[in-house]
């Protein structure tokens, strides 16, 4: 009895549980499209992951402004020896060295007795001249921009996912109401079905055949409704949380300008502007390669104190000035090959650019012609919605007369069927198309903000 209570408590724990789980999963946010378009350019985590990589291309450019700047270090050492070039000069610096000594010498300097010092070192250095230095400089601030420009275009790449998702749920919600429109058609013509059967004007298997595109209309039916839910998981997901987010359905009027206003947008896009920085810091690499032929300048100052018992204390104390050239007089040929290298890789990079403008051309031809296209069938697919409707209207009026087959009812339901859903279809892929277009010519987000504005 005891374990029976026991399980069935924890039956009652678990299935509050999983209630809640559940309450969960269906729950979902109803937004503006303008709202959840913000909403994912601030909780989109792609993008948020591409914005915390910008930072830290930041911090190279200060990275690299370091070595042009003056460095200065605090060192402490402690030293224990017996070796006697180094007891003589450590009692030179801790000013110990007297006459007593110079008793025994030589003997005395070939084997002393060990001694102990702290070394404290306070040194600076300064670059005066740094070729590479400041080529490198160079290179981390032209990257930022390149990555500046990445983090722009992620942010249109965003929209353009919104936009799309968006097209998807309307399409989502156009064919379920297609379905149920269906669902409803097929009820109609199975009940006059069923009427002329128990009146002796039909036959049954008119019955059976209605009632089994009945059962296809609701199959139809159940798959539109597992797509609208998945679209809506969909745009929860672009725009960072768990939770379904259905969007308030809003007609989008964009229109559609001559092709050269589009052009003009891709040439000065963000895209064509990643790849002319990363050509730029090709060209940036000869330089840094070349610089291997270059000396490096610099100057320096140290401020010593040795103890022979405490650290940071001073019982000796010198200082040094010094003036310093490094040049690598021969390096095995490496500085050659890498300047080699680099100019290969700035031609590289050159094809990649002018191939990538040629491609970015044709692509936003062939994206503002798949408008025209769409735009057109779109027409077409309207008209022909009303052409399967009459054609439904008069087969039925003609099967409720005796004057046609339940066979021939039922086709003109699924012509209409389908007729409905290519506007749906063809709607959803002229939207499609249009902000394909928009996104290639990197015109995107102008677009949006100016419909948005319209609509505040």
């Amino acid at each position: 009895m005891v374990w029976f209570l026991f399980i069935i408590i924890l039956f009652i724990f678990d299935g509050s549980n999983l209630y809640a789980y559940d309450e969960n999963i269906k729950g979902e946010k109803v937004l503006h499209l303008s709202e959840v378009i913000d909403l994912a350019l601030k909780e989109n985590h792609q993008l948020k992951a591409m914005e915390m990589n910008l930072m830290a291309v930041k911090e190279d450019i200060y990275i690299s402004r370091s070595y042009l700047l003056p460095s200065l270090r605090l060192e402490e050492r402690f030293m224990r020896t017996d070796n006697p070039a180094y007891v003589f000069s450590t009692k030179m610096n801790q000013t110990r060295f007297s006459m007593e000594d110079l008793i025994g010498a030589p003997e005395t300097f070939n084997k002393p007795a060990p001694i102990s010092n702290f070394q404290t070192l306070l040194s600076f250095e300064m670059p005066i001249y740094v070729r590479k230095a400041w080529i490198g400089l160079d290179v981390s601030s032209t990257e930022y921009r390149t990555k500046s420009y990445e983090y722009h275009k992620k942010r249109s790449e965003i929209v353009y996912e919104v936009l799309r998702l968006y097209t998807a749920l309307r399409t989502a919600k156009g064919y379920l109401k297609v379905a149920l429109q269906g669902v409803e058609n097929t009820e109609e013509h199975l009940r006059i079905a069923k009427l002329r059967f128990e009146a002796g004007l039909g036959l049954q298997s008119d019955v059976l055949r209605a009632e089994v595109a009945l059962n296809d209309a609701k199959a139809r039916l159940v798959t539109a409704e597992k797509n609208l839910d998945i679209a809506k998981r969909a745009i929860g997901m672009v725009t960072g949380v768990y939770e379904s987010v259905d969007i308030i359905d809003e007609e989008i009027n964009i229109p559609l300008r001559e092709i050269d206003y589009y052009l003009e947008g891709a040439i000065s896009g963000d895209e064509i502007k990643i790849l002319e920085s990363r050509y730029e810091n090709a060209k940036n690499l000869i330089k840094l390669s070349r610089s291997g032929y270059l000396p490096e300048i610099g100057i320096g100052a140290q401020y010593e104190l040795d103890h022979p018992r405490e650290p940071f204390i001073s019982e000796g104390r010198n200082w040094q000035v010094m003036a310093f050239l490094k040049w690598e007089m021969f390096s095995g040929g490496r500085t050659y090959h890498e300047s080699r290298k680099a100019e290969y890789m700035v031609r590289e990079a050159e094809e990649h650019l002018e191939h990538f403008r040629k491609s970015l051309n044709f692509m936003v031809y062939e994206a503002y012609r798949s408008v025209i296209e769409s735009r057109s069938q779109l027409e077409l697919a309207r008209s022909g919605v009303a052409s399967a409707e009459e054609s439904r209207r008069l087969i039925k009026t003609r099967y409720e007369n005796s004057l046609s087959r339940i066979v021939d009812l039922l086709d003109a339901q699924t012509s209409l069927d389908n007729a409905r859903a290519n506007v749906i279809q063809r709607e959803s892929q002229y939207i499609e198309n249009m902000v394909r277009l928009l996104y290639l010519s990197d015109r995107l987000i102008d677009e949006v903000n100016r419909i948005m504005e319209v609509k505040r």
